[in-house]
């Protein structure tokens, strides 16, 4: 439902002591005039889960998410004033397909397959796989009819990954890895992405997430960097370009760490440190000018923050997938002498609830009371 609507809905589940209700929508009896038909006859109740905003105008999908990052800010975050902090906006990327707004932007897809070998998407809050013939969300070079088109007996998933640029695709069978190795390009690098990796899903998501945080982190020449959670390496490739100064580049997964150790092998002075992030932050003191960290959709959480905060950087650059895991972060911040002091938001994946955040951090000295 969207706000000011009224409706007919079957409650599903009742959150432990009350805390929260989830229903099914029967009807709407009161329509908003931004509702709209879903582009994609797979949305809606009962059907493909994939897409929880496809009944809402493009434009109002990116509204309803402004409200709720600057809603968990203040609950979560305690930030009540983000005047001079956020513009409010959740800036819209550009759409691979014009004639087709929201659609037709993520080159990874994960296809489910039923006990049958049938590959299909998941539906709603279920196992039960519905079969298609196509995904508007999904990119034009994943060829999804060639997958749900295709029998996958003994196979519990499949999963495609595709390269915009180059057409290249990796499929991977299985829970397991693929065999191809993609190479990606976003801020003026190669990048060697392992099948099963991580990439941003959408073909603009790279170029535009290093533009906030190399704005935000504003590298002067010869600075040390320290890249938590750093996948493949983007962020430090960029920043060692730049600025020339000693990087140390911390990710958990070994395939990643491994790719970063390829694609930042032609700058000096990376250190490439294949341990979980908690690990290293624990370890013992580290010099820090910046920081950079894009955790997981749970966030760092505090023994992470607190650890960060005492390398008294003069900038941390937060990236979050999930503005709740945020806000807490930031609240931990807060506690151990970091101010938010600038956000930007991202509508990195259109008809969904989710978007992507990057926050700039600094010591209270420096950010002001």
């Amino acid at each position: 439902m969207l706000p000011g609507e009224s409706a007919r809905v079957r409650v599903a589940e009742i959150g432990r002591k009350g805390r929260f209700v989830r229903a099914d929508l029967l009807e709407v009896l009161t329509a908003s005039a931004h509702r709209v038909e879903p582009p994609c006859r797979f949305a809606g109740p009962g059907q493909c889960g994939g897409c929880d905003f496809q009944h809402v105008e493009v434009g109002e999908q990116r509204r309803l998410k402004a409200a709720v990052v600057a809603e968990q800010l203040r609950r979560l975050g305690g930030v009540d004033d983000l005047s001079g902090v956020w513009s409010g906006e959740v800036e819209a990327l550009p759409d691979p397909v014009v004639a087709m707004p929201g659609l037709r932007w993520r080159t990874r897809v994960r296809f489910a397959v039923d006990a049958a070998g049938r590959a299909g998407l998941r539906r709603h809050r279920s196992h039960e796989v519905v079969p298609i013939d196509d995904c508007l969300i999904a990119h034009e070079g994943v060829d999804v009819v060639e997958v749900t088109g295709t029998s996958w007996p003994g196979v519990e998933e499949v999963s495609v990954q595709v390269d915009p640029a180059s057409g290249d695709r990796d499929v991977t069978v299985g829970r397991g890895h693929g065999s191809e190795v993609l190479t990606m390009v976003a801020a003026g690098r190669s990048w060697q992405v392992s099948s099963g990796g991580f990439w941003q899903v959408h073909p603009d998501a790279a170029d535009v997430l290093v533009e906030a945080v190399m704005s935000f982190a504003a590298p002067r020449d010869g600075e040390r960097l320290v890249d938590l959670y750093a996948g493949v390496g983007v962020f430090s490739g960029v920043w060692g370009a730049r600025c020339g100064g000693p990087v140390e580049v911390v990710e958990g997964d070994h395939r990643a760490a491994g790719d970063a150790f390829t694609n930042l092998a032609d700058l000096s002075g990376v250190e490439v440190h294949s341990e979980a992030v908690e690990d290293f932050v624990a370890s013992g003191a580290v010099s820090a000018d910046v920081v950079v960290l894009d955790p997981p959709r749970v966030g760092a959480k505090q023994a992470v923050v607190d650890g960060v905060a005492a390398w008294g950087a003069r900038a941390v650059v937060y990236v979050a997938c999930d503005p709740a895991a945020l806000a807490r972060d930031v609240r931990y911040f807060a506690a151990s002498g970091y101010r938010l002091t600038a956000l930007r938001a991202f509508d990195l994946f259109p008809m969904t609830h989710h978007l992507e955040c990057v926050a700039l951090l600094e010591p209270v000295e420096v950010g002001g009371e």
